[in-house]
């Protein structure tokens, strides 16, 4: 199993996240009702692309969230060793992504921060995506209708950016599109090549929709027309993911095991360890100590992500961590 702790604050201490089993360490906000989200919402998900949520303990120091342990390691550390990945294995993730955000949004949740880092690995020959991380997840049931700007700046969607209410799957649909991007061609799609750091200039290019197919690289004309239908500024005129899942590139080559979803949560169950209830949770979370209102010092920005709040002010660089994601490396 994978632990992720959250130590519980002591008098003036900060808080601090680990994920100990990689040696991973991050400052992250305080145990609160978002923490509360992100359990509530994982632990509702279980299927084979996404990373099984166990149990939360808390200890003296420490609120401890257990959960499967992916071997295999990000996603993102495997494009970095190969560069980029011919279409035929980027497909191979990417119905395995499209499968794990189907069933998300199948139980009402949406993600809000899909990105190679946040997708795992088994350690099998032929490696099973697993999804992570719901740090920034929503329920349209327990939740209110997304409008705040979180997320990974390079994957964010053109209507997170406009900080207004809008549809956290649709969302995810663009984020998804990202993914399959640096899959295939070794870089992000709406980072300025002069200027890749450039956060004001990544942001322009993803209001203008303004990416490139590179000419180095070879993809099928289906692959094109699933990326054009994906990277459209209107979330009521982008393609669904039921949409995607009925696409001609999409069901090529698509595993037996993803052919009938309907299976898949049912095959996924482990009778000998029952889900721990929402009750035990709640109460392990409400006995950890939660800091004071108004204390200084914890970093606004976990794990390079971008979480604005409705008074954040877009030009003051100094509340922004311009670093969108990890470096690829460009194989073009």
């Amino acid at each position: 199993s994978l632990l992720l702790t959250l130590n519980v604050r002591r008098g003036h201490e900060v808080l601090h996240c680990s994920t100990v089993v990689f040696g991973l360490f991050w400052e992250c906000l305080q145990i609160d009702e978002n923490v509360q989200r992100e359990i509530i919402n994982h632990r509702s998900l279980r299927h084979p692309n996404i990373v099984r949520f166990k149990e939360v303990i808390l200890t003296p120091t420490h609120l401890a969230i257990v959960m499967e342990y992916a071997s295999g390691g990000e996603l993102f550390e495997r494009i970095c060793s190969a560069g980029r990945f011919g279409e035929d294995e980027a497909r191979f993730f990417f119905q395995q992504l499209i499968s794990g955000v189907s069933y998300c949004h199948a139980m009402q949740v949406c993600h809000r921060d899909l990105k190679l880092e946040n997708t795992l690995l088994d350690g099998s020959p032929a490696p099973r995506l697993k999804i992570c991380d719901f740090g920034y997840s929503k329920s349209s049931v327990l939740h209110s209708q997304p409008k705040s700007t979180v997320g990974t700046p390079a994957y964010i969607a053109p209507e997170v950016l406009l900080r207004q209410e809008y549809d956290g799957k649709i969302a995810d649909v663009w984020s998804c599109g990202v993914t399959l991007y640096v899959m295939l061609f070794g870089g992000y799609p709406f980072e300025d090549p002069e200027e890749p750091k450039d956060f004001r200039k990544t942001i322009q290019r993803i209001l203008n929709v303004q990416y490139n197919i590179p000419d180095t690289v070879q993809i099928s004309q289906e692959c094109r027309d699933l990326i054009a239908k994906i990277f459209v500024f209107d979330p009521t005129a982008r393609i669904s993911i039921p949409d995607i899942k009925t696409h001609e590139w999409f069901l090529k080559n698509l595993p037996a095991d993803l052919m009938d979803e309907r299976t898949i949560g049912s095959q996924f169950e482990e009778a000998d360890q029952p889900l721990q209830s929402v009750d035990t949770i709640m109460q392990i979370i409400s006995e950890a100590t939660i800091p004071p209102a108004g204390s200084l010092g914890l970093n606004l920005y976990m794990a390079d992500n971008l979480d604005l709040d409705d008074d954040m002010d877009l030009d003051s660089e100094s509340e922004l961590d311009i670093d969108s994601s990890g470096e690829i490396i460009y194989a073009l």
